[in-house]
């Protein structure tokens, strides 16, 4: 890709920097997946204090929010720091370097995806980016469907198009079946695109992402898949599901720095205005005789790419994307449903407790889990966790509105919404017991969510303490604060 082989090879020599150890590391501890060890991820030695006195190791279950990076992904990003130059236009060695690095990262992350030929790769900011990027990409009198189970990132970037919104099946089947019938019921049957998650970051659960495709496909739609909570659970092929595109976070994919993927077919992106205008996505720009100016537009993924890249958030992702395939999707996965049994055991074990699910207990499913307890205001038990073990878990409804008030058999209009309780200002609970009936009552969920450098403690530590939170209750006094619930401090 590049005939400057000086740069090339310095390229090469800053890309392996850091990674030897943690390939051993990794070889050398997963021979059994069940009993591997987790990847090393920063923070994992980060003490917190507690409001009951003394300190303890900060157990992070907040992977479907933003999964902590692996260290593999920091020495790799500090190894080429000192190199950093800006992309593509530079004559000078750094700039000619960093181009390299950032076009070999597109070729990573496509070789990650498993996309076909011709597929492009567009670098964005996140999930939430890539699908408005693809949104603002649509043919005119494009229709989209979406299943209200989805994710607001996938929900809601459909302003422009006329949208379809499915309700929430409860089996995969019904899912495929539901989408099969609103397809062919369309009118007038043109152009249509289907969004899809790969895995719930409310539930967790695997959607048949191959059989919706096929569905897709045979009602003359196109479908994009966003990958932001299955690509760092499980391999994912744009080839083997047949899917059009794929959306991705680094910051979910062990990867800071606020970087996204948008990848597949190209020619919706290269026949579209481009997402944003300006230096980059320009190929040439001359003035008209009348005054006005003329743009020819890059056809590759340039085009969508305008102002300078975060060159450092592109290459943590394609280090993040190696480092993951290194460590073998197998014992990954196998690991991970280790855990999801030990937390799904614990739970189960207290009668309180509901566990959130479309599908039911047998569906496949990553390491997200979202439950309710009763008696308790899901803000106030997530607090305690947080404040008295040390435990940082998500309250609230997910940035899915929709699908946790469906699970939960809410009305739409009922009061609630993302981590905000409904205690009035300065209200209080008592310690010892779980809230009075009517206290910050909300209709909220608690998350608990991990992944590969999650260790067997954090999940040991989080049941134990949902166990004694609900048979013992909390054992600080806590207060709502600017719609957060926190221990109250006097």
């Amino acid at each position: 890709m590049s005939a400057r082989p000086d740069v090339a090879t310095a390229a090469t020599s800053v890309a392996a920097a850091g990674t030897v150890a943690a390939v051993e590391t990794v070889t050398a501890e997963s021979a059994d997946p069940c009993c591997a060890a987790p990847l090393p991820v920063l923070g994992r030695d980060v003490t917190v204090p507690l409001v009951t006195g003394g300190e303890v190791t900060y157990a992070a279950l907040d992977y479907a929010a933003s999964a902590p990076a692996l260290q593999r992904v920091w020495d790799d990003v500090a190894a080429y720091a000192p190199y950093y130059g800006s992309v593509h236009r530079g004559a000078g060695y750094l700039s000619q370097l960093s181009t390299d690095l950032f076009e070999n990262s597109r070729v990573t992350v496509a070789e990650f995806l498993d996309c076909r030929p011709g597929d492009q790769v567009v670098f964005t900011r996140s999930t939430t980016d890539s699908l408005n990027l693809l949104a603002a990409t649509l043919p005119a009198d494009c229709q989209v469907f979406v299943f209200e189970t989805e994710h607001h990132a996938s929900l809601l970037p459909w302003r422009d198009a006329r949208v379809t919104y499915l309700n929430a099946p409860r089996t995969p089947e019904q899912a495929v079946a539901t989408l099969e019938r609103a397809l062919a019921d369309r009118d007038p049957y043109g152009p249509a695109l289907v969004c899809v998650t790969g895995a719930s970051n409310v539930t967790g659960e695997l959607w048949p992402v191959k059989e919706l495709a096929a569905a897709a496909h045979a009602h003359g739609a196109r479908i994009v898949l966003d990958a932001a909570q299955l690509a760092p659970h499980h391999p994912v092929s744009v080839q083997e599901l047949d899917v059009d595109w794929i959306a991705f976070s680094g910051h979910k994919l062990y990867a800071p720095f606020g970087s996204g993927v948008l990848a597949g077919r190209a020619d919706w992106l290269r026949d579209s205005e481009p997402y944003l205008a300006g230096g980059g996505a320009s190929r040439k720009v001359a003035r008209r005789a009348d005054g006005g100016v003329d743009v020819e537009w890059h056809t590759t993924a340039a085009r969508h790419e305008a102002g300078s890249p975060n060159v450092i958030g592109v290459y943590s992702i394609a280090s993040a994307c190696k480092a993951l395939t290194e460590a073998g999707f197998d014992s990954l996965v196998e690991r991970e449903r280790h855990l999801i049994a030990k937390v799904r055991e614990g739970l189960a074990e207290v009668p309180e407790v509901r566990v959130l699910s479309l599908f039911g207990d047998d569906a496949p499913r990553v390491g997200v889990i979202s439950f309710v307890v009763e008696g308790w205001n899901s803000s106030h038990f997530a607090a305690a966790l947080s404040a008295e073990y040390g435990i940082g878990v998500r309250d609230g409804l997910f940035c899915a509105h929709p699908l946790v008030r469906t699970l939960l058999g809410s009305d739409p209009q009922d009061p609630g919404e993302c981590g905000a309780p409904e205690a009035a200002p300065g209200e209080r609970s008592e310690v010892g017991v779980p809230p009075a009936e009517g206290w910050g009552r909300s209709l909220n969920a608690i998350r608990v969510s991990f992944g590969a450098g999650t260790p067997d403690e954090h999940v040991e530590r989080f049941v134990g303490a949902v166990k004694e939170l609900v048979r013992d209750g909390a054992r600080w006094k806590y207060r709502t604060e600017d719609g957060r619930c926190v221990p109250d401090r006097g």
